[in-house]
């Protein structure tokens, strides 16, 4: 596979601190020398903005906007897209890239990222990311980003989601999101996929490394208890595999200040290595 490799160091505006450390960690860790002794050949691009003042939300959007032309790019190229992000809400532009429209989401984290401005206790603009693209927040500034348009809530699976805001609770109890909290993984999966599957053939993948039950991988400093173990998400990237065609993938959410042993890495760096490769043969 002609992989793509599209690393966003920023949190919350901020380069290079805290998860995102993550992408260049990754890199310097290996990651491009473990693919291509996968076979795949890898390109990479490293985000850069320019301007002087940052601030978290404007930053953020701008980031998104360069992130849906390079995916888009890499798409034209006939390349895979692996986008490696600081922070959740990169999806907004890798989705836009990608193509909206056409596209479900199999979205693995911790959390749901459903809460919207009026309902966040944090402030944290990353726990908005799949309300904007759902488009429940965030319209005018998600409306700057080429080619997005809000996914359909039908379209979109919550996986092995565990830690929710109550007022984010029932946000996602009144939509049409379906939840598939760890201990179901296996019995629900394939019912959540196969109804996706009515509407669409092609899937981004988007792995919050803190989806990873803690005592398997400290990802960052949001990481609980309770989540899904590695082969859990073996298991499930081949179930979406035997359904559709991977369009692209984000691995995100990695503070390497968190990850004393290095766990967190190795898996991040695994569970590329595993959806490049089912990614291939689907």
């Amino acid at each position: 596979m002609d992989i793509q490799l599209l690393a966003v160091p920023y949190d919350s505006g901020n380069r290079g601190m805290r998860m995102g450390a993550g992408p260049e960690w990754l890199l310097d860790a290996g990651l491009e020398r473990v693919l291509r002794e996968n076979g795949h050949t890898v390109h990479t691009r490293i985000a850069e903005l320019t301007a002087d003042w940052q601030a978290e939300i404007q930053t953020s959007f701008e980031l998104m906007r360069m992130l849906s032309a390079a995916v888009r790019e890499a798409r034209e190229s006939g390349r895979f897209p692996i986008v490696l992000a600081g922070n959740c809400n990169t999806a907004v532009g890798t989705l836009a890239g990608l193509g909206a429209q056409s596209t479900g989401v199999a979205w693995f984290d911790a959390h749901g990222d459903f809460n919207t401005p009026e309902t966040t206790r944090s402030g944290f603009l990353d726990g908005t990311a799949v309300a904007i693209i759902t488009g429940r927040c965030w319209t005018q500034l998600a409306a700057t980003v080429p080619e997005f348009a809000p996914i359909p809530d039908d379209r979109v699976c919550l996986i092995g989601t565990r830690d929710l805001d109550s007022l984010e609770s029932a946000l996602l109890d009144e939509s049409s999101v379906d939840i598939v909290e760890p201990r179901q993984l296996r019995s629900s999966l394939p019912r959540v996929l196969e109804k996706i599957r009515e509407q669409v053939d092609s899937m981004y993948v988007h792995l919050d490394l803190d989806v990873l039950d803690s005592a398997v991988a400290a990802a960052n400093s949001y990481a609980i208890s309770g989540g899904l173990t590695l082969e859990d998400l073996d298991h499930a990237l081949a179930q979406i595999a035997a359904r559709f065609r991977i369009a692209g993938l984000t691995l995100s959410a990695y503070d390497p200040a968190v990850d004393t042993f290095g766990h967190a890495a190795q898996a991040a760096i695994r569970l590329i290595c595993t959806t490049a490769r089912v990614a291939e043969q689907a």
